[in-house]
């Protein structure tokens, strides 16, 4: 019987191909919609799962407390030697600094260099407890001894090649930074991909005393380290978040301890907690989404398939007066559906795997040491199968049951008149379930609206500052970075306009609070100000406006002149800027003076409002020297001006980046998500008009007899349109009705992280409406015209 169904149902799909072709195209698009969100998912939650204790392995983070909370990854250096030798429960402990720009040279042997890299994010500081803690394979070199000594260094395989074009480059020596010289002691594999600890170079811990001071290894007040945990078998973390109280009363000065506050995360926690880049939040909503796309396909086959059941009616009532049963009649329909739902995972398998390089390339442009590798090969690993299988069944359950339930119902007299109308199908069902598809369909496209005006709404926001035509130069920090020759050099380059150093560009990522106090104040102020370290250029190249006071003295080598923003006067409860000139301010340690009151301008990113800055006069902590250049050429002579970099700082790595392409670095995840909004909405869409379709043909054949009879009696074709618009105008209403403040509730919620951002009014609920009446009549049109302007004597005659 089996063979039968299977025989019957594949002529039966061959014969109707048009119809079938639909099936299978909505369920493989929704299917393959939510395969490709279901990978990502799964690949984002086996992050850190792989190290082999990473069950009793615990990650300790710091909280500061002052104007507000700043959450941070980091803890204080001391913290991990302090817990592995005074605490029993704790097997092992290790800390591990990332390192950021810095210079990484291969010697050529004759007292100049081979090869010079810039590396950033893929290279740490750590200690030979690293090895326990997290799950690195050896090639060669033993894990012991590797970084128990100063000036060593254990590489990746990929990097042993790329540095030495050798995989064993053991006793090789590498130059850090043009400070020390690293020995390699180690090979290890390449680090996997789902790991936030990416790391190809693991320097000992014990160089940095050389490198800065041995006094600022017991800095506990600052955060320089990640600090990781593992705990005894059977020892509770109650007993780790108890000691860390001990410890912040201990070693952190009694003024500062209820500053900070130290909290533990299961390892696992790494890729969504504080520095990670999959928060759990975003991962359940993507999963939401995943669920949402195929439950609409299988809503979509659901109508398609119960919209040609009146042309199924008689084959029904025949089976059924030769003595089919209804459970035979359900087999065999579920046959046909099985055999449909698996051509469209062949083909939603095909799709997914076409999708993967561009979701590949998304998620290494947000983080270029990621370099996933995710594939459908995936769906083969036990635990991704624990999902698939499952998914599958139910697509199966979903799609095919109710139909087959509708089908196998059918009264066999009744079928055989002709004489089923309205009840085949389940009217009152289909149109709850188009309006759901209304529903989806509307909510996503007032995300998309919301989503996309907040982002242009960003783009377009005055920073209150210059940025166009300018160049970042990052510049050496560890060795003299001869501010005055390279600026020489650069503004004797045609169209170079002017030179600034600084530690950042007015509006920075790197936005760490500072405390400061003003005038006699001997506590500090209840508010807190961002600094940045710039020389006397840096207003001029950034355009900023002195509102009262003075520009910098170039004679201030010692770094006392300070410039204050708008807001910080304000915050201080002074009326005028004039107040503050000439007032003494300690900040960084130091007592500088006011000398100048600068126009307020954005200091970080839009998630924030506009904030206290202060701007000092300190030339030996710059970062970065920013070229402005006139509006006259075509192209920014990149060439000329590393030219002049190599003349200037021949054993220095050149790295520049334009300030427009910083800022815009502030929207990456907003367009982001954006862009994969605006994919979800037109897979909905699309989900939507396959569904709209399969009701019109449902109305044309249930209502034939009327439309017919309405012809007849002389009704044009626009009423008869009416009779199809009518229905779907209503079904559109009513998921508006439930979208509009259902899309308003979660947009506002998502625009409340904002401090500058647009506003949900009506006008964008009004665009939804009307994109989503454009969508259906464009989707019903041709049809319902083709049911209305039919010959109606053919109707007549088919009842």
């Amino acid at each position: 019987m089996l063979i039968h169904f299977l025989s019957f149902g594949w002529r039966r799909i061959w014969r109707e191909k048009q119809v079938n072709i639909i099936r299978i195209a909505n369920l493989s698009i929704g299917l393959a919609s939510g395969l490709v969100i279901f990978l990502v998912v799964s690949y984002m939650l086996t992050f850190d799962r792989y190290h082999p204790h990473a069950d009793r392995s615990y990650w300790i983070v710091t909280d500061i407390h002052r104007e507000s909370t700043m959450q941070t990854d980091a803890a204080p250096r001391p913290l991990a030697d302090v817990l592995r030798r005074t605490y029993p429960f704790v097997e092992s402990a290790v800390r591990l600094e990332t390192i950021f720009g810095r210079m990484m040279s291969v010697p050529d042997g004759k007292g100049g260099w081979a090869k010079k890299f810039n590396e950033a994010r893929n290279m740490c500081f750590t200690e030979p407890e690293y090895f326990n803690l997290f799950g690195v394979e050896w090639v060669s070199g033993n894990p012991e001894t590797a970084l128990s000594s100063p000036n060593t260094i254990v590489l990746s395989e990929r990097y042993a090649e790329k540095y030495f074009n050798t995989p064993l480059p053991l006793g090789k020596t590498l130059r850090f930074d043009n400070r020390v010289n690293l020995t390699v002691t180690g090979i290890i594999k390449n680090p996997p991909a789902n790991t936030q600890l990416r790391y190809d170079g693991l320097i000992s811990y014990a160089t940095i005393p050389a490198l800065e001071s041995q006094a600022a290894m017991q800095d506990w007040l600052g955060l320089q380290s990640m600090c990781f945990v593992l705990m005894r078998p059977g020892a509770a973390v109650d007993q780790l978040n108890n000691a860390l109280k001990v410890v912040r009363k201990k070693f952190l000065p009694p003024a500062e301890s209820d500053h900070f506050s130290y909290h533990v995360l299961p390892l696992t926690d790494l890729n969504h907690e504080r520095s990670g880049m999959a928060p759990r939040p975003v991962l359940y909503g993507l999963i939401a989404v995943g669920l949402m796309l195929v439950g609409a396909s299988c809503i979509n086959y659901i109508n398609l398939a119960t919209a040609q059941a009146l042309q199924r009616s008689r084959e029904v009532g025949v089976r059924k007066v030769v003595g089919s049963s209804r459970y035979q009649l359900l087999k065999q329909f579920m046959v046909e559906t099985a055999l449909i739902t698996m051509l469209s995972v062949a083909v939603a398998l095909i799709l997914t795997q076409l999708a993967m390089p561009v979701v590949n390339q998304v998620l290494n442009d947000q983080d270029e040491t990621l370099k996933p590798t995710i594939s459908i090969a995936d769906l083969m690993d036990p635990a991704a199968l624990r999902w698939f299988l499952p998914l599958l069944l139910i697509v199966m359950l979903l799609s095919g049951l109710y139909p087959s339930l509708v089908l196998s119902g059918f009264n066999p007299a009744r079928a055989l008149a002709g004489r089923l109308g309205r009840a085949a199908g389940g009217l009152n069902i289909r149109r709850a379930l188009i309006t759901g598809q209304f529903l989806l369909t509307q909510l996503f496209l007032i995300v998309v609206l919301v989503i996309t005006a907040q982002l242009r709404y960003m783009q377009k926001t005055d920073w209150g500052f210059s940025h166009d035509r300018m160049l970042a130069v990052w510049l050496p920090q560890q060795v003299p970075a001869q501010h005055q020759r390279l600026a020489e050099g650069w503004l004797g380059v045609p169209g170079v306009r002017s030179v600034s150093f600084a530690s950042d560009p007015p509006a920075s990522p790197y936005n760490r609070p500072v405390s400061f106090s003003y005038h006699t104040a001997t506590e500090p102020e209840s508010f807190e100000t961002r600094i940045r370290a710039v020389d006397e250029n840096y207003l001029s190249v950034f355009g900023l406006t002195l509102v009262a006071g003075r520009n910098f003295d170039a004679a201030d080598t010692a770094g006392r002149q300070v410039l204050v923003s708008e807001n910080l006067v304000k915050r201080l409860g002074l009326t005028s800027p004039t107040q503050v000139i000439g007032k003494s301010m300690r900040v960084k340690d130091a007592e500088r003076t006011i000398v100048g009151v600068v126009k307020d301008f954005r200091s970080g990113d839009l998630h924030s409002p506009v904030v206290p800055v202060t701007l000092i006069h300190d030339l030996g902590h710059t970062a970065m020297a920013v070229l402005s250049f006139e509006a006259k050429p075509a192209a920014l002579p990149e060439k000329v001006i590393e030219g002049v970099w190599d003349k200037v700082l021949p054993d220095q790595l050149y790295k520049s980046s334009s300030v427009s392409g910083m800022l815009a670095s502030f929207t990456n995840m907003e367009s982001l998500l954006a862009g994969f909004v605006q994919i979800f909405a037109c897979i909905a869409i699309a989900m939507n008009c396959l569904g709209l379709y399969g009701l019109v043909t449902f109305m044309a054949e249930t209502r034939a007899k009327e439309i017919g009879i309405r012809r007849i009696l002389g009704a044009r074709t626009g009423q008869m349109l009416w009779i199809f618009g009518k229905e779907f105008s209503r079904l559109m209403a009513i998921g508006f009705i439930i979208a509009a403040p259902l899309g308003w509730w979660l947009t506002a919620g998502w625009l409340r992280q904002y401090a500058h951002r647009i506003e949900v009014d009506g006008w964008l609920l009004l665009a939804t409406i009307f994109l989503m009446a454009v969508i259906t009549t464009i989707t019903i049109l041709g049809h319902a015209l083709k049911a209305a302007a039919a010959n109606p004597v053919n109707y007549l005659r088919a009842q």
